[in-house]
């Protein structure tokens, strides 16, 4: 890099100075605090996305300015990398250090760390996609990103106000539009719904038509993006009735609605009233988390979370390997410690799949699932996607169908994938993923709820002074540290039939979660907050001590 694009970026840096009383770390999620805090760091995000273009030798990288399901007055902003996916782990380093730089002299001397560090041709001309959500705090922030692009002269494309989702769609057609066989779509909202809506309804032609589906959009952007889906698709077979769609007013924003509100709580937005027989969904802020719900005909509520959805979609994909006829194309389950035991041995007894656990965060469920042919992963949260990694791919090529039916399988399989945003979780696909199997089963939200009955569960949260202490194994399912937790932890579990709970630091806060499930409401209530109070006695609890059971 030339001197005088370090002076550029100096003093571009100079309209963005970092707060002084504040430590800022890159997660699973990004940047995400208080959006007002945030537009030094999203300036550098700029610079770093620059970077990692050129680094990947001016590949398209991707920024979303997004908070997804936190409360309005948050915001933030994540890296894409060239395949709609996660940016790579090894440089969440650089975010971090990037984004704690004193001075603009010290944004500098990271930027030239980075270059150095990377081995980076800085002649290349770098390629940035970006995007935000409804956040008041979003122009703002999109303008300081601006300055980062401007200060290292990028090729920028901003696709304004879209999906977290459709992005990171946008970036993997644009880097892989020059590959006959790779090629992704067409890089625009009307590519995206051409493409999932066409092969939704190759899929589900010639079915009874569904009935109506109430989208909760949170009153975030997927309100606007799901009616242009609606549009597009211009069919009685994706009939909905979106709720919670106002994206002007103040304060409404994953306010009493949405999929985290939904999961939660474990039950309806508050401004919603449900009707038994009718059928219920909801988004999260930026759309990437998808939750379905029901009344019974005693108006109680029933949820279909993330696990309920993973273990359709594997049953289906299952069923449709089976009925092609294509040998050793093996069909895997990917879950984290959160997911309920029920559908683990569901999945394992049931549909005798292989299941595996990964680490809490969608990047480390989707590098387990690319291991297997057809992976299937879902967080509980409703966070997840399929993965046909190149070796499904190849074998659905090299299939030879023997009948009518195995030539429908295969078809159906490829249909699957064009509906399936594989670079990361999507609501507005999942949606119509579901929609497809429920429509070709013609099953209702009821029916695809009997294949097992969860177990009753409880997640806490433990204010700790210092949460590093706090160390895991097997997928953050067992504590290591602070010594000897774990076996207390262990010694409460046994007095609960079907009994289980672990411990595991949050990546955002001096907090650690405990979940705990077991065989009746009472029980998993009465181990959740004994687990919690031990946690808070023996590792340095702040504040209010967890209420014990009653």
């Amino acid at each position: 890099m030339t001197t005088s694009a370090f002076t550029k970026v100096a003093e571009y840096s100079g309209k963005h100075p970092k707060p002084a009383d504040i430590t800022f770390a890159y997660g699973t999620a990004g940047f995400r605090t208080i959006g007002e805090t945030l537009e030094s760091t999203v300036f550098r995000v700029g610079l770093l996305a620059a970077l990692r273009s050129q680094s990947k030798q001016g590949q398209t990288i991707g920024v979303m300015i997004t908070a997804s399901h936190n409360e309005e007055r948050d915001n933030g902003v994540k890296l894409v990398d060239p395949m709609g996916e996660m940016l790579q782990q090894s440089w969440e380093g650089y975010c971090t250090s990037m984004a704690n730089a004193a001075t603009d002299d010290d944004v500098v001397a990271v930027l030239s760390s980075i270059i150095e560090s990377e081995g980076i041709d800085v002649s290349i001309r770098p390629k940035v996609a970006y995007a935000r959500d409804t956040r008041p705090s979003s122009p703002l922030l999109q303008a300081a990103l601006e300055d980062g692009l401007a200060a290292l002269d990028v090729e920028a494309i901003n696709y304004g106000i879209v999906t977290t989702p459709q992005l990171h769609y946008f970036v993997r057609c644009i880097n892989t539009a020059d590959s006959a066989a790779a090629a992704y779509g067409e890089p625009t909202e009307a590519g995206y719904n051409k493409k999932y809506g066409a092969a939704f309804l190759r899929l589900v032609e010639g079915k009874p038509h569904p009935s109506k589906l109430y989208i909760d959009a949170a009153n975030g952007v997927g309100a606007p993006q799901v009616r242009k889906l609606a549009e597009a698709i211009n069919s009685p077979y994706f009939n909905i009735e979106v709720c919670n769609g106002d994206t002007e007013s103040l304060g409404k924003l994953n306010m009493g609605c949405g999929a985290d509100y939904v999961k939660t709580n474990q039950r309806q937005p508050a401004s919603m009233t449900l009707t038994p027989g009718d059928r219920y969904c909801s988004f999260d802020g930026d759309a990437d988390r998808i939750v379905y719900y029901y009344a019974d005909e005693h108006g109680s509520f029933h949820l279909l979370d993330g696990d309920k959805i993973s273990t359709l979609a594997a049953t289906y994909l299952r069923d449709l390997v089976s009925a092609a006829g294509i040998e050793d194309l093996q069909v895997g389950v990917v879950q984290t410690a959160y997911a309920n035991g029920s559908s683990t041995s569901y999945i394992k007894d049931t549909l005798k799949l292989p299941t595996v656990f990964a680490k809490t965060g969608v990047k480390h469920l989707h590098h387990e699932a690319e291991k297997m042919h057809i992976g299937v992963y879902f967080e509980a949260n409703g966070h997840g996607t399929v993965l046909f990694n190149a070796g499904a791919i190849a074998k659905l090529r090299e299939a030879k169908p023997q009948s009518p039916a195995q030539a429908d399988a295969v078809e159906r399989l490829w249909a699957l994938r064009d509906l399936i945003n594989e670079s990361v979780g999507d609501a507005m696909s999942d949606m119509l993923l579901v929609e497809t199997i429920l429509i070709c089963k013609g099953w209702t939200l009821a029916q695809w709820d009997e294949a097992y009955t969860d177990m009753p569960s409880r997640l806490l949260k433990v204010v700790v002074n210092d949460r590093t202490i706090f160390k895991t194994t097997n997928a953050e399912q067992t504590l290591t540290a602070p010594k000897g937790l774990q076996d207390v932890v262990d010694a409460l579990v046994a007095k609960f039939p079907r009994g289980r709970s672990f411990v595991r630091p949050s990546g955002t806060e001096d907090a650690v979660r405990v979940y705990a499930e077991a065989a009746t409401r009472s029980d998993c209530d009465q181990l959740a907050y004994s687990v919690a109070g031990a946690v808070f006695d023996k590792a340095g609890g702040r504040g209010e001590r967890p209420a014990e059971f009653i």
